[in-house]
């Protein structure tokens, strides 16, 4: 990695440090519905516990447009960071201001702190630098570790850089590079790339960086249907973006100039609805390009789910963002879940790109078949977009 690592640091013994983590985790009330994101700072919090640091951690939760909303306050997950690490975490009433800074003042070494929600000022997403530089003069040392949040250029996650003397990447922001860069700088081939989700407008960028890099793009998901059309199908009332079919033609014609398999579902298992997925109603499979009136493609049919596992045999790195059908809906997933059991049984390197496709692993349960699932839906699409990383990019080099 070309970015510094808080492991390339020495002596942190009293030493403050701002840890920027994405605690953006989903609540039922005051409860935590899926800690997966706290774990994933474990290792970095505890590395600096270890070394002596006073840990000061900031993150968002949830849209407060910039006002405080007691519904997305931290203190749920300053309270279940503490039952992980076992030792107390101090709950901050803000992020700024006397109160927070004096009590991040007083921390010991090895304690931890955690700020109240950066997003409940309007000035955090602004990346206004009077709030950035409230932000740094808190601590000694800036550590990146809210992988989630790097696309995004604010004041926690990359305006602060430019008020403290060191910022680092943490382990974990330090994995996803390795994995998600490792996948696009120097994959063992082949390299396979299956990119679905319902929209091509936001994925049509990915796939053009990644036809340069991969061996063969597997397309699946709603997608699927505007590809199709380009190509002079028949959809039904399958998902369509009209707008995007030019340039879902001209990705056709791209792969077929540079000799690389883009490979559409065959079939498509389709429901007899004209307005939304339904899994209430009749259910038939059809040639993609073949779909009737009044049917709408949900998920890829056998034919397609033979054609995708034999890609996905074959392949040393993997790269899978975005389910192929409608997976939430249990007689929609099968597709999804097809690809998810190949990955799980494969023996190549398989990179997860967060979002959809990683809920859809953890409903399947393979989460830990899996070589790395990211945790930033957006910043790895942007990273597979082939996009520069603006809380990234801040860190100090190597």
């Amino acid at each position: 990695m070309a970015k510094k690592s808080v492991t390339d640091l020495k002596d942190l013994k009293g030493k403050r440090v701002f840890v920027r983590v994405d605690f953006n985790v989903p609540l039922d009330g005051a409860k935590i519905t899926d800690d997966t994101r706290i774990r994933e700072s474990l290792p970095t919090i505890k590395h600096l516990i270890g070394q002596g640091a006073r840990v000061i951690l900031a993150s968002h939760l949830g849209r407060p447009k910039g006002k405080v909303n007691p519904a997305l306050s931290l203190a749920p997950a300053a309270a279940r960071l503490s039952e992980l690490l076992g030792a107390p975490v101090k709950m901050a009433p803000d992020c700024v201001g006397a109160e927070t800074e004096k009590l991040a003042s007083e921390l010991k070494d090895g304690e931890v702190l955690m700020l109240e929600n950066v997003r409940f000022h309007p000035e955090e997403e602004k990346n206004d630098p009077a709030f950035a530089r409230q932000l740094a003069a808190m601590a000694d040392v800036f550590v990146q570790d809210a992988f989630g949040s790097v696309h995004r250029a604010h004041c926690s996650t990359e305006g602060i850089t430019r008020c403290m003397p060191v910022s680092v990447a943490g382990l974990l922001v330090e994995k996803e590079l390795k994995y998600l860069g490792g996948a696009l700088a120097d994959p063992a081939r082949p390299f396979l790339a299956i990119l679905g989700g319902s929209k091509v407008s936001s994925k049509i960028d990915v796939i053009s960086n990644l036809l340069s890099k991969v061996d063969a793009l597997l397309v699946g998901g709603g997608m699927t249907y505007t590809f199709i059309k380009a190509q002079g199908g028949t959809i039904g009332s399958s998902l369509f973006e009209p707008e995007t079919l030019e340039a879902a033609a001209k990705t056709l014609e791209q792969a077929g100039s540079m000799g690389k398999q883009l490979i559409l579902p065959k079939d498509s298992l389709a429901c007899q609805s004209s307005e939304k997925p339904d899994p209430s109603v009749p259910r038939q499979t059809f040639p993609s390009n073949a779909i009737p009136d009044g049917w709408m493609g949900v998920d890829i049919g056998t034919q397609t789910i033979a054609q995708f596992t034999a890609e996905i045999a074959k392949a040393k790195t993997i790269v899978w963002n975005g389910p192929v059908g409608v997976f939430e809906i249990d007689e929609f997933a099968g597709g999804s879940k097809a690809i998810a059991e190949a990955l799980a049984s494969s023996s190549a390197i398989t990179v997860i790109g967060g979002g959809d496709s990683a809920a859809a692993i953890k409903k399947f349960g393979l989460g830990d078949k899996m070589t790395h699932i990211s945790t930033g839906g957006g910043a790895s699409l942007e990273f597979l977009e082939g996009k520069k990383l603006p809380g990234v990019e801040a860190l100090n080099d190597k």
